[in-house]
């Protein structure tokens, strides 16, 4: 039978986890870091064995792996609608900062416009250049709700580690 500390640990963890997971649905909160790094606190304080390590290590693939995805899901949905190389490296930058600048949803706000800027003056027409930043938010959410899967994946795994893993 568990005393009271592991299983107070247990539910903090999963408290903070699930905080991760919905904290997803603000750009470029590290969401999925916090899900791992509470995954790795719990490792840290309850030891690790084969089977929590093996578990650890693929929760750790997906937050690496979840990471990138939003980036590569924005690209692609404003790649697909025909912006250039150029505009969708300039909306990475442009929303970058404005994450850093004007957080929560400065990052979408300053990625979109950048992308509609590069883009007017690329193809001097608004409605493409429009729909390319339309593409844009729709690859993010695209991505949030990837990442939301990724995130209850590696909460699944968790879970499976802390109560089934002897």
């Amino acid at each position: 039978m568990e005393t009271i500390a592991p299983i107070a640990l247990k539910i903090v963890v999963l408290v903070v986890m699930v905080f991760g997971m919905f904290s997803l649905v603000i750009p470029f909160v590290p969401g999925l870091t916090i899900v791992w790094v509470a995954a790795l606190v719990y490792g840290l304080l309850e030891g690790f064995n084969l089977t929590g390590g093996i578990l650890f290590g693929v929760i750790t693939a997906l937050m690496l792996f979840g990471s990138v995805v939003d980036n590569l899901l924005m690209g692609a949905g404003a790649k697909q609608s025909g912006a250039s190389w150029l505009a969708i490296g300039i909306a990475l930058v442009a929303g970058v900062v404005g994450s850093l600048a004007f957080p929560p949803f400065g990052g979408l706000a300053l990625a979109m416009i950048g992308l509609f800027v590069v883009e007017i003056l690329r193809l001097r027409d608004w409605r493409r250049a429009s729909d390319s930043a339309k593409s844009l938010v729709l690859g993010w959410g695209k991505a949030v709700l990837a990442r939301i899967g990724i995130a209850a994946l590696m909460i699944l795994l968790w879970l499976a580690w802390a109560f089934l893993v002897p």
